[in-house]
């Protein structure tokens, strides 16, 4: 089975330092042989939840934007990549609300008592948060660490890693911080590398 790994760029700052942090990943999963997908969030059609609580009757989202385009690949894909940076101490808004429509499988899961993807697919997913903040302070990305792990958790991927770097604000800084391409390769090779 060739292993799918989805990057979802979530900085409204094209070619900024999280989204070749995403680049450097993606290479990295198809050096693993991985087949790969990006999608520029901030170039879909989002819009906020509504907070209907429609989802609780089906588990779906009435919203019709462009989420239902990517819902199936979040619950298909064998490997999520979210590279969403830190603004004002949190994530990105574009990343946020993302996180935000995927209420539909909070629904899914605690409401209807289902599971959002198939036996067989949960037991492979891996899951990759990259980041950079402006600040020069580690503790930068703790605030957003408790939206990720949810992000996560609601895609039912239990398996995943992160690779932050603080101290990175003007576009394309990442690229002299030292080791960061590696490390981000090298991620991006175990969220797309053979499972088993």
């Amino acid at each position: 089975m060739q292993i799918r790994v989805l990057g979802l760029a979530c900085s409204p700052r094209r070619g900024g330092n999280t989204e070749i942090m995403l680049d450097w990943a993606l290479s990295g999963a198809k050096l693993s042989k991985a087949a790969v997908k990006k999608i520029v969030v901030p170039e879909l059609n989002v819009n906020p939840c509504r907070a209907c609580n429609a989802c609780f009757k089906e588990g779906k989202c009435v919203q019709d934007d462009d989420m239902q385009l990517l819902y199936p690949d979040l619950v298909e894909y064998e490997g999520i990549v979210l590279a969403a940076p830190i603004f004002s101490m949190n994530l990105a808004a574009q990343a946020k609300i993302l996180i935000d429509r995927l209420q539909r499988f909070w629904a899914l899961k605690y409401v209807l008592k289902e599971n959002v993807t198939k036996d067989e697919a949960r037991r492979v997913r891996r899951g990759l948060w990259l980041s950079a903040a402006g600040m020069k302070k580690n503790d930068v990305f703790d605030p957003a660490m408790k939206t990720v792990k949810y992000f996560f958790a609601m895609l039912e991927i239990s398996d995943y890693r992160s690779v932050t770097y603080c101290g990175v604000d003007e576009k394309g800084a990442i690229r002299d911080v030292p080791g960061a391409k590696e490390a981000c390769m090298e991620a991006g090779g175990w969220v797309g590398g053979p499972r088993g």
